[in-house]
């Protein structure tokens, strides 16, 4: 193999000598213009944006929990001289769950894997390496968040394993993750693609609405399965005398 010597010296010269601020290096510890891309005006709004969604999630879960308590209550009520098992703290834990997972594979997949966006991608072009490595961090702000809520649905499920008045069917987590998910993809979906238009599911298609609505139609039948599932079985009679 032929190796040309000044192009192996030029290469040398530059690895060794360009400054760490060029835009050789576009990483958020040594490129100027990448931290210029992050650390602007638009941090904080985009910080509280991206936080705005998981606050969302949490009180959708805490309505969803309270209505599954309500009718847990009215169970106990209806039948006084037995004690039914509830079905309540593993369907909010495996929602939970569900949540930061359903985070995890949208940005694993969609994001990472067949990058057909990114966060910011809609305000943030992704047209150049700046643009991209300006993007790369806010998917990571993400997949922070998103694992924060798995960290807190394992500390649920933790809780839940010296407990024996819980009804631990496999109906129940199945259809919490489900459920998890969907609700995720739904607020995800609304307030991210729809109101505050921070990306698209298919930033590079010349019709943005049909891979959005594609997405939110996935997620109602998500979020219509795992309810189904969890509603299911917190019909069946699960008690101890």
């Amino acid at each position: 193999m032929i190796i040309n010597r000044k192009y192996m010296q030029k290469l040398l010269v530059t690895l060794l000598f360009t400054p760490m601020g060029s835009s050789v290096f576009a990483c958020t510890t040594c490129n100027k213009q990448v931290q210029e891309g992050i650390y602007n005006s638009a941090f904080f709004p985009n910080l509280l944006t991206m936080l705005s969604a998981f606050i969302v999630l949490t009180v959708v879960v805490a309505i969803l929990t309270g209505i599954t308590a309500k009718k847990y209550t009215s169970r106990l009520a209806a039948n006084p001289k037995v004690k039914i098992l509830s079905p309540v703290p593993l369907t909010t834990a495996s929602m939970v769950l569900g949540i930061g997972l359903g985070g995890f594979a949208d940005g694993i997949v969609l994001h990472q894997i067949l990058q057909w966006h990114e966060m910011l991608s809609n305000r943030v072009a992704v047209t150049n390496l700046i643009g991209k490595s300006v993007n790369m961090f806010w998917d990571g702000i993400f997949h922070f968040f998103c694992l924060i809520v798995v960290l807190v649905g394992v500390a649920l499920m933790w809780k839940l394993l010296k407990r024996n008045d819980i009804n631990n069917s496999g109906k129940l987590l199945t259809g919490g993750l489900i459920l998890g998910w969907g609700v995720f993809n739904i607020v995800e979906g609304v307030i991210d693609h729809q109101l505050l238009k921070l990306h698209n599911v298919m930033e590079q298609s010349p019709n943005h609405h049909v891979a959005n609505f594609s997405f939110l139609g996935i997620s109602v039948i998500m979020l219509i399965t795992g309810y189904a599932l969890v509603n299911s079985e917190s019909k069946q009679t699960h008690i101890t005398v």
